[in-house]
């Protein structure tokens, strides 16, 4: 948990934890968003940083709790009334805090005014570039509503590529009828954190600055990230996730995004999740686009599944497929569970492909190839967001413009 520090306090350096904001389920206002997920730093928070974190833990709470009056946020933050007054003027000036009204009370004393991030004041610009065919683009609310929904066709790649993104990115920004507070983008491959696409062969990119190219042309916040990454914010942020997850993310291709003590985890090289062309067996197996063997991509592939399943003669044929497709997925992500403890595994793609069958085979070889009586009770489950990059890419200008995850 995030520990808070109040500049106003005594200059000791004294730190004071953050009460939680992870609690039940259960929502206490009609607008609020679920319990607080932490993604940023858990250790002390230097007096230097201290506004700037103590910013972020106001929005935070009012973003997961709903609309509470000022006492009630300090209560919530650990911060002091002086503080929390302070950040509440700086927020309302701009634009990003409302007054909502008095709270009726029965009791003494004057009614406090209750307060809340204004969610109707800003929307935000989601894309998913994975699809095989088409690019999605999407205009969402701030808690992650599709509100309007556009897409283009894929080109080959390369400069034409980035121009359907960049027009695309622009008739979504053209729609809204509030500032649009930034622009998040899910892309396939390995992307860096500054938004330079490494290497993307589907979009024939290699080392693209495509966060500032768009930012530059746009003039507005942008974020890009590997669409498996955008795709396991959301389900943590708006979904069920735990604190120790694996996405695995089946479409075109195959990619993962893990949430590991409740952080993001990209690697060293910025390619953590790329399992699609680890190699899932020693009896060679389908040629893979990477010129490999038996790569997971080349057995789960929601392309490469239904061509098996088509070719299949009848129903049993068929199960076998997914047997076998759901045996390899295990075989892959075994390891990674044990290496990292994992409380579940989510799978994200066709619903038709993944669940039933596969993901009853996933499950019997995992609790085969890890420790028993260890990792016994790790889940395999379907998720059930929609539009789970184009949800992912709202989380990313939320925790960079406002510092909500």
């Amino acid at each position: 948990m995030s520990e808070s520090v109040d500049p106003s306090r005594p200059s000791s350096g004294t730190t004071v934890s953050a009460p939680p904001v992870a609690g039940g389920r259960g929502a206490v206002d009609p607008h609020a968003f679920g319990p607080g997920r932490h993604l940023r730093t858990r250790g002390k928070v230097l007096p230097e940083h201290a506004r700037g974190h103590n910013r972020s833990l106001v929005l935070q709470t009012l973003y997961h709790e709903g609309a509470m009056s000022r006492a009630d946020l300090s209560r919530k933050t650990g911060l002091t009334r002086v503080t929390i007054s302070d950040l509440v003027a700086e927020f309302i000036a701009d634009g990003i805090i409302v007054e909502k009204g008095i709270r009726e009370t029965s009791g003494p004393g004057k009614p406090p005014i209750l307060i809340d991030i204004d969610r109707t004041g800003h929307r935000i610009v989601g894309l998913d570039l994975s699809g095989p065919g088409v690019f999605e683009g999407a205009l969402l609310s701030l808690d992650g509503e599709v509100l309007e929904r556009l897409e283009t066709a894929r080109p080959h790649g390369g400069d034409a590529a980035y121009e359907a993104v960049r027009a695309l990115a622009s008739e979504l920004v053209a729609l809204s009828p509030v500032p649009v507070l930034g622009i998040g983008v899910g892309a396939p491959g390995i992307v860096r954190p500054d938004g330079v696409v490494l290497s993307s062969p589907n979009l024939d990119w290699t080392d693209f600055p495509l966060e500032r190219l768009l930012g530059a042309a746009l003039d507005l916040p942008v974020l890009v990230r590997n669409d498996a990454n955008a795709a396991v914010l959301a389900e943590y942020t708006f979904g069920a996730a735990n604190s120790d997850t694996l996405l695995v993310r089946v479409g075109r291709g195959v990619g993962a995004g893990l949430i590991s003590g409740s952080q993001p985890l990209l690697g060293s090289r910025f390619a953590a999740g790329e399992i699609g062309h680890v190699v899932v067996g020693t009896d060679g197996g389908p040629l893979c686009v990477c010129g490999k063997r038996g790569c997971l991509e080349a057995w789960l592939s929601a392309t490469r599944l239904r061509e098996r399943l088509e070719a299949a003669a009848d129903d049993e044929a068929r199960d076998g497929v997914l047997r076998d497709a759901g045996t390899r997925l295990a075989v892959g992500v075994a390891p990674i569970v044990a290496a990292l403890d994992l409380s579940e595994i989510v799978l994200s793609g066709p619903a038709d492909l993944l669940d039933g069958v596969l993901v009853d085979a996933a499950r019997s070889t995992l609790l085969a190839r890890t420790l028993a009586g260890v990792f016994d009770d790790v889940a395999i489950r379907m998720t059930t967001q929609e539009d789970i990059v184009l949800r992912g890419a709202a989380v990313m200008v939320l925790s960079s413009q406002l510092g909500v995850s």
